[in-house]
C-alpha cells in the first residue's frame, strides 16, 4: 500500500457547546490540517494521485470556513444559523473528511484527517 499527505490551515473562530447546553467563550484559532490519502497500486504515472488537485480542492473547500465561526457554518449550524454539531476538533477533522471523501479517484481511500487546535494539540478523524 502507498500513501501520500497534503497540509493545509485555515484560521476560524469556535465555541463548544458545554454540558447542559452553554457555549464556552468564542475564541480563534490557526488550525493546521492533514489530510492521509492511500491507494493498493500506483496510477499510471507511478502516484497515489496527483498532489496539486487535491490540495487545491482541500483549499477551495477550506475557503468556505477561513476567518469565520464555525458555529455559524455549515455543517456545524443549519439553515436558520442555529449550531446542530459542536464544532470541536474532532469534529473538524471529521467535517473536512467528509469532503474530501468527495474529491478522490476511486482507487484511492481516505485513511485520515488530522487538525491542530493547539500547540501539541492534535485531533483525528480515520475513515473506516
Amino acid at each position: 500500500m502507498y500513501a501520500i499527505s497534503i497540509q493545509s490551515s485555515f484560521i476560524a473562530d469556535h465555541a463548544l457547546r458545554l454540558p447542559g447546553g452553554a457555549l464556552e467563550d468564542r475564541h480563534g484559532h490557526d488550525w493546521p490540517v492533514e489530510v492521509w490519502v492511500t491507494a493498493q497500486q500506483l496510477d499510471e504515472i507511478e502516484t497515489v494521485m496527483d498532489f496539486h488537485p487535491l490540495h487545491a480542492q482541500l483549499d477551495l473547500f477550506l475557503a468556505r470556513w477561513r476567518f469565520g465561526y464555525l458555529n455559524s457554518l455549515p455543517p456545524f449550524a443549519d439553515g436558520t444559523g442555529a449550531l446542530v454539531i459542536s464544532p470541536s476538533a474532532e469534529r473538524v477533522a471529521w467535517a473536512i473528511g467528509q469532503a474530501v471523501l468527495g474529491m478522490l479517484p476511486a482507487t484511492v481511500k481516505l485513511e485520515k484527517v488530522r487538525v491542530g487546535e493547539a500547540p501539541g494539540c492534535f485531533a483525528e478523524w480515520r475513515h473506516a
